[in-house]
C-alpha cells in the first residue's frame, strides 16, 4: 500500500468538532456578553462574559425576561427591538444603560440582530453587549484633560501678554527688549518642565529655586532651609517668575555679579486663628555696594512681579525693599492656595 493510501485510510488523529459545538465553543469564551431571547423577550441563553457583565449566572437568568436588566426609564427600547426583530431587521450598534444584579448601572454598546429556525421563519433574537464604562470614563477624563490644559494655557499667554506689555515699556531698545523676554519665557519654560517631569501632580519648592537659580552663576552663595511643599501648578509658575526676577536683579547688581555676599532664601508653615496655616517666604540677599549704584529703583516689570502680580496670584500679600547693600522679599499666603492636593 502506498503512503498516500496509507494516510487516506487512517483514522484521523484530531477530529474536528460538529459545526454547532464550534460555535458554542466561540460564544462561550467570547469577551463580550451574548444573550439570545425569543420574540417574548424571554432569555434563552447566557454565556460567561454575560455572567460578569451582570452579576447573573445562567441558571438565574434563562427564562427570565430581558427587561430585568433595563432600567425602568429604558424599558421602551426593549418593545421597539422587538418590533424590529419580528420584521427582519438588523439592528445597528448603538449605546445604552443596562442594570446589574446589584442594582448598579453600565454603559454598553449593543448589537442586535434577528434568530431564524431551519425554515426561515424568525424565532428569537441575538444580543451582544459590550461593557464601554471604561471607554466612556477614559473619554470623559480627556476632555476634562483637554479643558484643564486649555485653561492653563490661557494663563500662560496672559502671563506672556503681561511681560511682553511691560518688558517694552523698560526696554531702551529692540535688542535689549528681545533678551529680556526670551530670558523671562525661559523662566516659564523651567517651570513648566518641572510640571511635566511630575506628570502636574505638584512640585517641591526647593526643586523649583533649583531650576530657576541653575542659568546664574555664583550659585553656592545661596542657601535654602524650609519644610517640603508641593506647590500646585499656578503657584509654582508664579513663583517661579518670581525667583527668575530675582535672581536677575542680584546677578546684575547683588550677590550673583560677583561683587561678594549672600542670598538667603526660607519659607515655613505656622498655623493662624481659625485653624488655617499660613505660608512665609524671605528671600534676603546682602552684598557688597556698588561705588556707582544704579539710580532710584523705577516700578519695572520685576518689581511688579515681586509687589503685585505673584502675590495676587497666592492671595497673599508681600513686601519688596531695595537698598545699596540688599534686597529683601517676603511673601506671606494661606498654604491652601499653595500646596498641591
Amino acid at each position: 500500500m502506498s503512503d498516500l493510501s496509507r494516510a487516506a485510510s487512517a483514522p484521523d488523529a484530531i477530529s474536528a468538532p460538529p459545526a454547532e459545538a464550534w460555535l458554542a465553543s466561540i460564544v462561550e469564551s467570547s469577551f463580550d456578553a451574548i444573550i439570545s431571547k425569543d420574540l417574548c423577550s424571554t432569555i434563552t441563553s447566557w454565556n460567561r462574559a454575560a455572567e460578569r457583565l451582570f452579576g447573573y449566572s445562567a441558571a438565574e437568568a434563562v427564562g427570565r425576561s430581558i427587561l430585568m436588566l433595563i432600567p425602568d426609564h429604558l424599558q421602551g427600547e426593549e418593545e421597539d427591538i422587538i418590533g424590529r426583530i419580528r420584521r427582519g431587521e438588523m439592528i445597528e450598534t448603538f449605546e445604552t444603560m443596562r442594570r446589574r444584579k446589584d442594582g448598579s448601572l453600565v454603559e454598553v454598546s449593543l448589537t442586535v440582530s434577528p434568530i431564524r429556525d431551519g425554515t426561515g421563519a424568525i424565532v428569537g433574537a441575538s444580543k451582544i453587549a459590550r461593557d464601554i464604562s471604561v471607554t466612556r470614563e477614559n473619554e470623559r477624563r480627556i476632555r476634562l484633560l483637554m479643558a484643564e490644559v486649555n485653561h492653563r494655557v490661557k494663563n500662560q499667554f496672559a502671563v506672556i501678554l503681561s511681560m511682553i506689555r511691560e518688558t517694552g515699556r523698560q526696554s531702551p531698545d529692540p535688542v535689549v527688549f528681545q533678551q529680556r523676554v526670551k530670558d523671562r519665557i525661559m523662566a516659564l519654560s523651567r517651570s513648566h518642565d518641572l510640571l511635566v517631569e511630575t506628570e502636574w501632580t505638584g512640585t517641591d519648592l526647593s526643586a523649583l529655586i533649583t531650576a530657576q537659580l541653575e542659568s546664574f552663576e555664583h550659585r553656592e552663595q545661596v542657601s535654602l532651609s524650609g519644610p517640603l511643599l508641593a506647590l500646585k501648578p499656578m503657584a509654582l509658575q508664579y513663583l517661579g517668575i518670581a525667583f527668575h526676577e530675582l535672581a536677575t536683579n542680584s546677578a546684575k547688581y547683588g550677590a550673583l555679579s560677583g561683587a561678594g555676599g549672600s542670598i538667603s532664601i526660607a519659607w515655613e508653615i505656622v498655623p493662624v486663628d481659625g485653624g488655617d496655616r499660613q505660608f512665609s517666604l524671605w528671600w534676603r540677599e546682602s552684598f557688597t555696594p556698588r561705588h556707582e549704584p544704579p539710580g532710584p529703583p523705577r516700578e519695572g516689570f520685576g518689581t511688579t512681579v515681586l509687589k503685585r502680580i505673584t502675590p495676587s496670584a497666592l492671595h497673599g500679600q508681600s513686601h519688596f525693599e531695595s537698598t545699596a547693600d540688599s534686597v529683601v522679599w517676603t511673601v506671606t499666603a494661606p498654604v491652601d492656595a499653595l500646596r498641591a492636593a
